[in-house]
């Protein structure tokens, strides 16, 4: 084959490509692209807030030392179930049970210092009236009945001494008794013992900050879930609106709470607000444990019967070869729907033109819209997408 004959043979092939190209063009934008509609329906919808939260317990106790010391006992461990007032643990009470025997000493010993002064003081009365008797005779200088007079009084004083000394006494004993007691570490609740924190031998110093020996939830029948909800999203979440919730140990089931309280007070990280709501859940099997995470979706408000539409069917707009010819010049001229208001297109039996009609939106949800007006009745076709787009998206 010559070159020329070649050369030939490659024009033809490009003719031939560029012809085909400008068929199959030709074709996909004469024939009309086929729509993807869906149908007006009657049937309840709900508007809702999804976020997530962490599931605690209604009430938790941290359980710690008053008194330094070598723990002795551990009578608990994790996950055990304890009484109110139940021992828990107990500090070794050698060092407190001397304490409490030196302040019973020291107030045997004031008690014999206030009898020693009561003694005293009679005796100073005795002599002062002595000398009371001697001064009214003359035969005693007024110096000497000033002196007994002084002793007199002090000897009074000193006995009111000895007694505050027995109340201080008194004071001592009583605290060297609430240390020792405190050696028995007892729960204030009953509960469940979450975390155990503290050893057998292990010594444990009281100062300023109380070190914590056990965490106890006082009851895992009731619980809690603490969400973040957006500041975008927090206006809409009132007391006593109905909480669906999952979480990762259980996938298949949906557990049940009450919101019971939005709390105002915000909380920013890496510069974005939230707000914690409170979610009451009744945990009565004991499945769900404190910590987990959970997916929470909050109905924040619900119809019953309400003619609802897809959400593509309002973000849907048509080439302008589908629009009513008086429509299409003043359509795309026009601003957007107002808040609370949109518009579909409804496609007419028979007709090849699509009917723009704007509606009123109620509440919504990640799917559909509630529609206010009577523009549209169920059972109306309305188109959401080309078909074409509609498998260009899946």
């Amino acid at each position: 084959m010559t070159a020329r004959t070649r050369l030939a043979v490659l024009v033809a092939i490009a003719l031939a490509g560029v012809v085909a190209v400008a068929w199959w063009y030709w074709r996909d934008n004469d024939e009309a692209p086929a729509f993807v509609t869906a149908t007006v329906e009657r049937g309840p919808i709900d508007a809702t807030v999804i976020a997530t939260g962490t599931l605690n317990a209604v009430i938790t106790v941290q359980v710690g030392t008053y008194v330094s010391g070598r723990v002795r006992e551990i009578n608990v461990d994790f996950n055990s179930p304890v009484a109110r007032g139940q021992v828990v643990a107990k500090i070794d009470p050698a060092p407190f049970a001397v304490k409490v025997d030196q302040a019973e000493a020291m107030l045997a010993t004031a008690r014999a210092r206030l009898q020693r002064a009561i003694a005293d003081r009679s005796f100073r009365a005795s002599e002062l009236a002595r000398q009371q008797r001697l001064s009214d005779r003359n035969v005693l200088t007024q110096g000497k009945l000033d002196a007994a007079q002084n002793a007199s009084s002090q000897a009074d004083a000193q006995v009111a001494l000895e007694r505050a000394g027995i109340a201080q006494a008194q004071a001592a004993l009583a605290e060297a008794r609430i240390n020792l007691a405190y050696t028995d570490i007892v729960s204030p609740v009953d509960g469940v013992v979450l975390s155990r924190n503290v050893d057998v031998g292990q010594t444990v110093a009281a100062s300023f900050q109380t070190p914590t020996l056990f965490l106890i939830a006082e009851d895992l029948a009731e619980m809690r879930v603490n969400s973040n909800i957006s500041e975008s999203d927090i206006g809409r979440i009132r007391s006593d609106q109905s909480v669906r919730f999952s979480v990762d140990a259980f996938p298949e089931r949906t557990f049940e709470g009450v919101v019971s309280q939005r709390r105002d007070a915000p909380i920013i990280q890496n510069n974005v607000v939230t707000y914690d709501v409170v979610i009451d859940v009744d945990n009565d099997d004991l499945a769900l444990k404190p910590g987990m995470t959970a997916t929470v979706t909050i109905t924040t408000d619900q119809r019953e019967d309400a003619l609802v539409v897809p959400l593509r069917a309002l973000r849907f707009r048509p080439n302008e070869i589908h629009q009513p010819e008086q429509e299409s010049a003043s359509k795309s001229k026009e601003s957007a729907p107002e808040p609370g208001r949109a518009q579909v297109w409804v496609l007419r039996e028979g007709e090849s033109k699509l009917d723009p009609i704007e509606v009123e939106t109620g509440i919504r949800n990640d799917e559909f819209a509630e529609v206010l007006s009577d523009d549209l009745d169920a059972g109306d076709v309305l188109v959401v997408a080309y078909e074409r787009e509609d498998e260009r998206t899946r």
